[in-house]
């Protein structure tokens, strides 16, 4: 069903394959961003995966002008405010960022102050109000395979003074290129391999359920989805296999470009919340309360689940369900692929095991109840709703 009106928007171009990381001087030349701010963290610097794009971009018509890894793993207005500095005093004209989803929220919220002429992010807050302003040359090596970050329009950032995860939004976001880039991944251990896809995962589903789905994000969200069936498991098993890391980290991208234009739901509401409360990483969450928010919105979604189905589980699973059993199918099938990913890399699947105590559920709750992605979930969910699936996923 076509809706009334709907938007898309995913500009950003895309590099993908082995040596991908080569093309980017050329690309930097293009876009007058010869003078780099290269934004990444220190396990990427210690473990050598960022020396990997300097050797790759640090040629003669490309200066590496200040490099900045002192990125936390949840991005911060602070850290943000200081870049901008270090950026100006260096005199930058184009950011590449290397790094999983906080370092590349980081780099976007540079970049937004940078390209707003403002000195402070906060002077920014508040959703669709960012305007274009001034080009910044903005290119974005992912880590990880499971953010999407690199082709979203949402950058979520840390307020350590009221402890909570601030959602900016703006098309303009969006980097000029997004590199993916097998190398980057290939260090992946099995758990964060496992859990960085479950973050997909749960992007590509609840972007084709929640209340702005439109008929392109659902290609891109069930083209995430069918990627992820047919290769994490063997991702996990094989990780230094390179087609396979190359798969993943175009299913994220897909699933991040579906979930950009359709927004997310439920999931992302109270894993927020679970983040900026009891600092649960973001994927570990979206794992964690993904089968426990479908079976919340079971009632309203039984068509929509029912079609997942087929790629969620794929064609022999789909045929020989019953069609009534479809819906109910697709919520026991990601089930038992968390119970596989539990035992074969060590994902938590319930709260419990990544620190979560009773005691926060109300502040968790609180905060859930005010995040942005609770507006488009298919179904309203109330205190004691949010209360029952935080139980449930104890």
């Amino acid at each position: 069903m076509i809706p009334d009106y709907y938007e898309f928007q995913n500009s950003a171009k895309i590099l993908s394959g082995e040596f991908a990381l080569e093309n980017i001087p050329s690309e930097l030349i293009a876009l007058n961003g010869k003078n780099i701010l290269l934004i990444s963290d220190k396990v990427l610097e210690n473990i050598g995966t960022m020396q990997k794009v300097i050797d790759a971009i640090d040629t003669e018509d490309i200066e590496i002008k200040s490099v900045y890894t002192d990125v936390p793993s949840d991005s911060s207005i602070e850290v943000i405010n200081k870049i901008v500095k270090v950026y100006k005093e260096n005199n930058c004209n184009s950011i590449v960022a290397v790094g999983g989803g906080s370092v590349i929220d980081t780099a976007k919220g540079v970049r937004m102050v940078l390209s707003q002429e403002k000195d402070d992010i906060m002077e920014l807050a508040g959703c669709e109000l960012i305007t274009y302003g001034k080009h910044i040359p903005f290119i974005v090596i992912p880590t990880t395979a499971g953010t999407g970050s690199e082709v979203t329009l949402v950058a979520v950032i840390l307020d350590n003074f009221k402890n909570v995860k601030k959602e900016f939004i703006s098309y303009f976001l969006l980097p000029d290129i997004s590199v993916l880039d097998p190398r980057m991944t290939l260090t992946l251990p099995k758990k964060i391999t496992a859990s960085t896809a479950m973050d997909a995962l749960c992007h590509a589903i609840e972007a084709y359920t929640c209340l702005q789905k439109n008929p392109i994000s659902d290609v891109y969200a069930i083209s995430a989805i069918e990627i992820i069936r047919d290769n994490l498991l063997e991702t996990v098993k094989n990780g230094d296999n390179k087609k396979l890391r190359l798969a993943m980290a175009n299913a994220s991208l897909m699933a991040g470009a579906a979930f950009s234009n359709s927004m997310v739901g439920l999931v992302h509401a109270i894993g927020h919340a679970l983040g900026g409360v009891c600092h649960v990483p973001h994927s570990d969450a979206m794992a964690i309360l993904l089968p426990h928010c479908m079976r919340y919105n079971l009632d309203k979604m039984r068509d929509n689940y029912s079609k997942l189905l087929l790629y969620v589980a794929g064609e022999d699973v789909f045929v020989n369900t019953p069609k009534e059993e479809r819906a109910e199918k697709v919520i026991e099938t990601i089930e038992d692929l968390l119970k596989t990913l539990n035992q074969e890399a060590g994902l938590p699947i319930k709260l419990s095991q990544v620190g979560v105590k009773k005691e926060d559920f109300e502040e968790v709750v609180k905060k859930a109840l005010n995040d942005g992605a609770i507006i488009v979930n298919p179904k309203e969910a109330k205190r004691e709703d949010i209360l029952e699936i935080l139980n449930n996923a104890f």
